[in-house]
């Protein structure tokens, strides 16, 4: 089963949104198959075959996320980083601010569904090849 260091090791390759499909594709590769990161505070939890889940500890101090959600505002957002002009640290802070409480990635559908505090998905996309 796969690791928190290894899961770690495939992200320290990603500078921007621009490097995602690539590591999904490690990802996929280690044995995930969906995971849930949750924006407050960073964590993550991966779940793989069998039941097997693992979580990761907070990646930053705990962000106050917007209660009212913007879907038009975080669509930007995501836009920019995906085109590089936005490291990880300043996505999760656009989307604490656009009310984002977490993202579910399915690597068998290929998807990113963002929900906000609400439980409404904001947003559901396909996950590109690399």
């Amino acid at each position: 089963m796969f690791s928190i260091d290894q899961i770690k090791e495939a992200h320290s390759r990603v500078k921007s949104g621009s490097d995602f499909p690539a590591y999904v594709q490690e990802l996929i590769k280690l044995g995930i198959a969906s995971y849930i990161t949750y924006v407050s505070d960073g964590h993550t939890r991966y779940f793989g075959k069998e039941n097997y889940s693992i979580q990761s500890e907070a990646r930053y101090p705990p962000m106050k996320l917007a209660k009212k959600s913007d879907q038009e505002r975080f669509r930007y957002c995501l836009k920019i980083h995906q085109q590089g002009q936005t490291d990880y640290p300043t996505f999760c802070k656009d989307a604490a601010l656009t009310g984002v409480e977490k993202w579910v990635t399915d690597l068998d559908k290929m998807t990113c569904t963002y929900y906000d505090l609400k439980g409404n998905k904001m947003l559901v996309e396909k996950i590109p090849l690399p």
